[in-house]
């Protein structure tokens, strides 16, 4: 199977511009793409992993991937799929959090001997001249069909600014200046970009000229990946002092039984053929495969050591109730009232509830546990003796858990 149709068949392209074109460039490897990454945070997280596999994938086929850091965008922010605007971040933020990428990004793509470029938009967009940029590309931009693009008519209802609106511009002319310095012929994103990406293909046709060569892929379920990395504590992390790799591993773990193949095709590199045989899994078959999908992104993300320790210890954690390695939490003696502290207190020191209130409703409700044991009783109270034992797992729900450390 050649690439192109590999990606057809994991579930990945949803829209193209000029396909025959695009199945030539990228099936023979002589595809330069690019995928952009917004710096918001100091690490990427798991809303990105789509777009790093997908990177990996092309270049092992001989590709050039390009990944573009948004230090020039990231200033003004980008409106698609959000409700109000950006909080914006310093050049200092911006910059540390793009040295923290190229990090992370280098366990997925090879940076080495030109073999990929790690780009900041910075470079180009910080020091254009305004009216400059208006007479290069204002004309080739029409504000009535800009105003048709999702990503504008989501925010119009509540209010879209001016700088806002430029978001578009101003990833357009990425494309532009990537043709030009680094013959970039293609980019790839998610499903909500598609307007923002024609409008860097028709920028350089227009300026071009028609031979210009420059196309676009969508990535089918972007969007989906994005919430991927969403949970209700916040964000599943690459980073390892974020998100550990036990956490990674059990975020992983428990996928819903409906997503689990769907995850396995788009985001592991096993072989179709080998997925193809597990579309027949059912029931305890579908938690096999998992634990083979969060292996496979573990070992991906941290290394197979990480991997097969994250394993032992998720398998631990469901035969026995322990784990040699899990996420902790520290409670200090301060934490104690007369040398004890309630089930509620616990709840609330170890982060697995926001609230008292939270914490009351998860014991009556009978979804707290510790070492093994349900806990029933509101009023429970631990001493000292008892949080320093060294085994202290507290569990909520069927999913989370944290080791109890004593620390005085």
């Amino acid at each position: 199977m050649e690439l192109f149709d590999e990606l057809v068949a994991r579930g990945l392209i949803a829209q193209t511009t000029d396909e025959e074109e695009i199945k030539e460039l990228i099936n023979n490897g002589k595809a330069t793409f690019y995928i952009g990454f917004d710096p918001t945070a100091d690490s990427l997280h798991v809303g990105h992993f789509m777009a790093l596999c997908l990177m990996k994938r092309l270049q092992m086929a001989g590709n050039k991937p390009i990944a573009l850091v948004g230090g020039g965008t990231g200033m003004i922010g980008d409106p698609s799929g959000r409700s109000d605007m950006r909080q914006m971040m310093t050049v200092e933020q911006i910059q540390h959090n793009c040295e923290c990428f190229k990090k992370q990004m280098s366990k997925f793509i090879d940076f080495s001997d030109g073999k990929a470029l790690l780009v900041n938009n910075a470079d180009w967009l910080m020091n254009l001249n305004y009216i400059e940029l208006l007479r290069e590309v204002g004309p080739h931009f029409s504000v009535n069909r800009m105003l048709t693009a999702e990503c504008y008519k989501q925010r119009m209802e509540k209010g879209l600014s001016f700088l806002e609106f430029n978001y578009m511009i101003m990833q357009s002319y990425d494309f532009y200046v990537l043709f030009q310095k680094y013959g970039c012929n293609m980019q790839f994103g998610g499903d909500d970009q598609w307007s923002n990406m024609l409008g860097g293909t028709e920028l350089i046709r227009r300026k071009l000229g028609k031979d210009a060569y420059a196309m676009t892929i969508t990535l089918l379920l972007n969007s989906e990946g994005k919430k991927m990395g969403k949970t209700q504590k916040g964000a599943v992390w690459l980073d390892p002092e974020k998100t550990s790799p036990f956490e990674f591993y059990q975020y992983w773990r428990n996928v819903a039984d409906a997503d689990v193949l769907k995850c396995i095709r788009m985001l592991t590199f096993l072989p179709l053929e080998e997925i193809d045989k597990m579309d027949k899994w059912e029931g305890s078959e579908l938690n096999k495969a998992k634990e083979i999908l969060a292996f496979e992104l573990t070992k991906l993300v941290h290394g197979e050591e990480e991997a097969v320790k994250a394993q032992e210890s998720a398998r631990a954690l469901f035969s026995s109730g322990n784990a040699a390695d899990m996420p902790s939490a520290d409670i200090t003696t301060d934490d104690l009232n007369d040398g004890s502290i309630d089930i509620i207190g616990l709840l609330v020191k170890s982060g697995l509830v926001s609230s008292r209130n939270e914490g009351r409703r998860a014991v009556e409700q009978g979804g707290v546990s510790v070492n093994g044991e349900k806990v029933t009783d509101t009023s429970t109270v631990y001493d000292e003796s008892s949080l320093s034992s060294g085994e202290f797992i507290l569990k909520r729900g069927k999913k989370n858990f944290r080791r109890i450390n004593l620390v005085k």
